[in-house]
């Protein structure tokens, strides 16, 4: 059965788009059969991965409105084992769109599910909004992944997203549960990243990665490069903590691990 985990947080900047990427790179590189979707309309994941997402033809936007079927959607093997629906600015529309259309947060559970069992895993980058996208997202969903970066407001509007969670819990996916929270960005030489993650450990009660993604350059350079940081430098220090992250992922829940 393949887990669809949506990366979240509305607060821009925290690494959710390079989460996104590089947890579907490193589980694709374990061996793992993953499907990216692109829900955000900026559409980093879909370049980060190498695609001229201005020259795709279908994109998640003609999914949800209907007007592509999926399999004209999914390009295959983008690496291996790893395959993405992609977007771009044209799913910035959507939401308009799909005012007054009846279940319009089931829209991409239902386009998705007939393909759910092929995948080990399906990861989702959202906008950095709690919007009809997201909600749309978290719908077809079985986790939130949150990444959170190690700075001063790292708490601020994570109440929020809980909120939104919870929500949908309660209305929309009653399977819905929290993955976990991912510290990202974390800069060792400062007192005040260990201070946040201390923070956040004692106020939030939720499953914590073990795994810390540290502040690295070569993370921020390989998205302009159009590959996820194991192909573009497979020895960083980011390569190794994303790997270190997938593998948590996949050993979720196993009481030994």
């Amino acid at each position: 059965m393949g887990r669809a985990i949506v990366v979240a947080n509305q607060k821009g900047g925290v690494g959710k788009t390079t989460t996104a990427i590089n947890l579907a790179a490193c589980l694709a590189e374990a061996g793992k059969n993953v499907l990216a979707i692109d829900m955000d309309p900026q559409g980093n994941m879909t370049s980060g991965l190498g695609i001229d997402k201005d020259e795709l033809e279908n994109t998640v936007y003609e999914l949800l409105l209907g007007e592509a079927e999926l399999e004209e959607c999914i390009t295959r093997n983008v690496f291996e084992n790893l395959s993405i629906i992609g977007s771009n600015i044209n799913l910035a529309a959507a939401e308009i769109e799909l005012i007054g259309i009846e279940e319009k947060e089931y829209i991409l559970k239902k386009a998705i599910s007939p393909v759910k069992e092929e995948y080990d895993f399906i990861i989702i980058d959202c906008p950095p909004s709690l919007n009809m996208l997201t909600i749309n997202s978290m719908c077809l969903a079985d986790t939130v992944l949150v990444p959170i970066q190690c700075e001063y407001y790292a708490l601020e509007g994570l109440s929020q997203l809980i909120h939104t969670i919870q929500l949908v819990q309660d209305r929309l996916n009653p399977e819905l549960e929290m993955e976990g929270v991912v510290f990202t960005m974390y800069d060792a030489r400062t007192n005040l990243s260990l201070q946040v993650v201390e923070n956040v450990k004692n106020n939030l009660q939720q499953t914590i990665y073990k795994t810390i993604i540290p502040r690295n350059v070569r993370l921020a350079e390989a998205p302009s490069h159009g590959m996820p940081i194991t192909k573009y430098d497979n020895k960083s220090s980011g390569a190794e903590s994303y790997r270190m992250l997938a593998d948590e992922v996949i050993h979720r829940g196993e009481e030994e691990w």
